[in-house]
């Protein structure tokens, strides 16, 4: 089971994206869901380095990072439409779990993703 799935159930557990992300990940099997996630993770990352280099969350690097983010998602998890991914980039600085899991690439990376989140959803 992925560590998530009680919470995103808990709070997506009605939605259309909830049953999508249920039937595109039904047959993930451990070793799937490890390289899934190592993807995701290798996103976060980038956007960690553009941090650390001084790019800004609107610098078109960090926009194209936001949509290889969006387009990782709805490859692997569910269509990630802007509503979504704007949930999402308030979600990574709201929720602790997510916050502390994307700041294991580096402090301050999940807020600099809601940022960038925010300017490419506007």
């Amino acid at each position: 089971m992925h560590k998530y799935d009680a919470k995103v159930k808990t709070r997506w557990g009605d939605t259309a994206a909830y049953r999508e992300y249920k039937d595109k990940t039904a047959g993930y099997d451990s070793d799937k869901w490890q390289t899934v996630n190592d993807g995701l993770n290798a996103v976060f990352w980038k956007f960690s380095e553009c941090l650390k280099n001084g790019k800004s969350c609107d610098s078109i690097e960090v926009l194209n990072l936001v949509k290889q983010l969006q387009n990782y998602i709805t490859e692997n998890y569910y269509a990630c439409t802007d509503d979504i991914l704007s949930g999402l980039g308030q979600m990574y600085v709201s929720d602790e779990q997510f916050k502390t899991n994307i700041d294991k690439c580096g402090e301050g990376t999940a807020h600099f993703v809601s940022l960038a989140i925010k300017n490419y959803c506007k």
